[in-house]
């Protein structure tokens, strides 16, 4: 039956590679061919506190497979062909040169990086290969660059994976995520059997929306979770095998010649390694790898709170006199004042009329310089929106880039792309930015992104890029890193929001320049100003999906009350409060009790920090019918006596050993309903 369904699946994944990348067909069958082998009724048995930790033979393991298939010379983790002739196959054909290992931290906080240069000696084809250990976590990455140093065209190069290799697991599942749709079941936690039938995963349009690129492949001994950093359309496939699984990364499409000094780069990838039969203990070595080493320098949880500027009645006074009104107390609670779209000059809506990066002069006419500076006096960023990549028609931003072949790539007069593979483009546009952070004051950046980018991408291909396939896209991805990377250097402490129309972008190198402030648009309220019957529903099932990867994420369910609140607790919020209860969402995760959607389970989740203290924080749903809930905690200490209160009431407390919390549990009466139950506990 399981090879059955494999099969069904392979056909579908068939289907989809035949469909138009960003249509709703290709997503409805990138989602049915997934259902067809996976389950989303998954649950966990606990864990401890020493399982959970990293041992010396996982990273032994992590260490041992990065020397024979990332710093070797005889079979190279990745691959791409060369005039028709693959690296692989024709190693003689190639010098390769393995460069010496930095100290922990010279490149990347916690890993020790190694360049591996490739000459091809039939082409001025140069390849370097960027690869890090990061040993405490039993986690390796790597990104391979390639580059035309002849003064004539290369030959062609295509088939240009990432990964290609095979990883020891065997008796394969795989947990993986779904992106973001915007539907109540984002990232919903889903579970299939590997087989030898490959799982071909891709990207919708060039966004995450079908598939997040994040899997835990767990197998009988070893497992491995994989992740891929690839702002554009990945392409992701792995298969069962007699030796382990089969894995293959890349940008879906790439094939042709390189001009002289021209470059293209692979996805980003990174395997962390781990043992034992609960895949909880690979969803936290990732969690906490990304969480020390790949977000930026400063990131942590933050607090929100702004203003849509639309409002007819928004000045530069009305703004800076609501600074200046708040109190103390809630100037210490928030981080960011948060001004999101419409301040510029608008024609009709904030949508139809980007392109104008600058403050509109009818109503802001002295500028944002004025808001940021009465936010930082009360010790608060100033948070902008912007979407870069898009511009109206009549906009300075646009009537600029139709002087210039290949700046806009335009479907109609409604819908374009900004080309940000063209350099002088880049150049430009990262100027424009720079330009709107230093007038503004803008400590946090907000990057907004609402068209498919694919499509364009391809149309650019088929307009300027001589029958290369794939260019426009890699040219674009890398240097929209650059563009951020840029402005992050020129503004020292400047933090990214990574929105893109909320949870398209979620890769593994946005988590190295960025969090998302806004996770899904289903959150979003409709034109009446109300929220989706099921908001607090999804809002908690996507919280719990969604922290199996992401440690960093925020959003916002828009309804009042004491239960909207505690469903609002997220690692980053727009709602105040709990901030002593957010703190632990960032450390350790535990998904207890998988109540999805349905009004009628509990849905439950742990965190914590070195398993010395954290929280549970417990849905009852309000068609809910026992009152009786059985309290299983995980990763504790056995031997430990923990100290457990409600956060309602501190002064009750109950003390248990970590092995009973494990096992049988603490029994909790809710009679209320709907109830968010808070419970805290910690070392004694």
């Amino acid at each position: 039956m399981k090879a059955f369904l494999s099969l069904i699946q392979a056909l579908l994944l068939l289907i989809s590679s035949f469909a138009v990348p960003d249509s709703n067909f290709k997503f409805l069958v990138d989602r049915a061919a997934v259902d067809v082998t996976s389950t989303t009724e998954i649950s966990f048995d606990s864990i401890t506190a020493e399982e959970m930790a990293v041992s010396a033979e996982e990273k032994a393991a992590c260490r041992d497979w990065y020397n024979s298939n990332v710093l070797c010379t005889d079979s190279p983790a990745y691959d791409f062909t060369v005039g028709g002739k693959s690296l692989r196959k024709n190693l003689k054909d190639w010098d390769i040169s393995v460069g010496t290992e930095s100290e922990v931290g010279a490149v990347y906080r916690g890993g020790k990086t190694t360049y591996i240069t490739l000459t091809h000696s039939k082409s001025g084809i140069v390849a370097t290969v960027e690869a890090t250990i990061y040993e405490e976590f039993a986690t390796c990455e790597w990104t391979v660059f390639v580059e035309n140093t002849a003064d004539e065209n290369s030959p062609v190069v295509k088939d240009f994976y990432a990964a290609d290799c095979v990883i020891p697991v065997n008796g394969a599942d795989v947990y993986m995520s779904k992106g973001s749709e915007p539907a109540a079941e984002d990232f919903q936690l889903m579970k299939s059997s590997l087989s030898f039938v490959p799982m071909t995963l891709t990207a919708n349009g060039g966004r995450t929306e079908s598939v997040l690129p994040y899997f835990n492949i767990h197998g009988d001994d070893l497992s491995v979770v994989l992740a891929v950093g690839w702002s554009g359309q990945w392409y992701t496939s792995l298969a069962q095998t007699f030796s382990g699984v089969k894995m293959q990364a890349k940008q879906e499409t790439l094939k042709g010649y390189l001009k002289p000094d021209e470059s293209l780069r692979s996805p980003l990838v990174s395997l962390t390694f781990y043992s034992g039969d609960n895949a909880v203990k690979g969803f936290n070595s990732y969690r906490n790898w990304t969480r020390d080493c790949v977000y930026p320098e400063g990131t942590k949880q933050i607090t929100t709170s702004g203003v849509g500027v639309e409002w007819p009645e928004s000045t530069i006074d009305s703004l800076v006199a609501t600074i200046e009104s708040i109190p103390d107390w809630f100037a210490e609670a928030v981080d960011y004042y948060w001004v999101d779209a419409g301040w510029y000059p608008i024609k009709t809506n904030w949508g139809d009329s980007v392109g104008n990066w600058y403050v509109d002069p009818t109503k802001f006419d002295r500028g944002f310089a004025e808001v940021s500076e009465a936010a930082n006096k009360k010790g608060i960023g100033f948070l902008l929106w912007h979407e870069p990549e898009r511009c109206s028609q009549g906009t300075e931003v646009y009537n600029e880039c139709i002087k210039h072949e290949g700046w806009l790539v335009e479907e109609d007069e409604e819908r374009n792309c900004v080309n940000l593979a063209n350099d002088d483009c880049l150049e430009y546009i990262t100027g424009i930015m720079q330009r709107s952070i230093e007038a503004n004051g803008v400590n946090y950046l907000r990057i907004d992104s609402i068209p498919e980018p694919l499509p364009y991408w391809e149309e650019a291909d088929s307009r300027w890029g001589e029958g290369r396939k794939g260019f426009t896209e890699n040219h674009y991805v890398t240097n929209f890193y650059k563009m951020l990377d840029t402005l992050v250097a020129n503004n020292p402490g400047l933090m990214i929001d990574n929105c893109c129309s909320g949870g398209k972008r979620l890769d593994l190198e946005m988590s190295r320049r960025s969090i998302p402030l806004w996770r899904s648009d289903y959150n979003c309220m409709d034109g009446e100003g109300k929220s989706k019957p099921d908001i607090l529903e999804a809002t908690q099932s996507q919280t719990y999906g969604l922290s199996f990867w992401l440690p960093y994420n925020g959003t916002c369910a828009y309804i009042e009350g004491e239960y909207a609140d505690r469903t609002n607790i997220i690692s980053c919020s727009q709602r105040l409060g709990y901030q002593d209860v957010r703190a632990y969402m960032v450390g350790n995760y535990y998904p207890l009790d998988n109540g999805g959607l349905d009004t009628s389970r509990y849905l439950a989740m742990q965190f914590d920090t070195d398993a010395s203290e954290g929280v549970a924080l417990i849905y009852k749903r309000e068609n809910v019918t026992d009152s009786n809930y059985t309290l299983v905690l995980s990763g504790l200490k056995a031997d430990a006596t923990y100290v457990l209160y409600d956060y309602d009431n501190p002064d009750t407390k109950y003390e248990l050993k970590g092995s009973k919390l494990m096992s049988s549990g603490f029994e909790l009466e809710i009679n209320e309903t709907p109830k968010a139950v808070i419970i805290c506990y910690s070392v004694k």
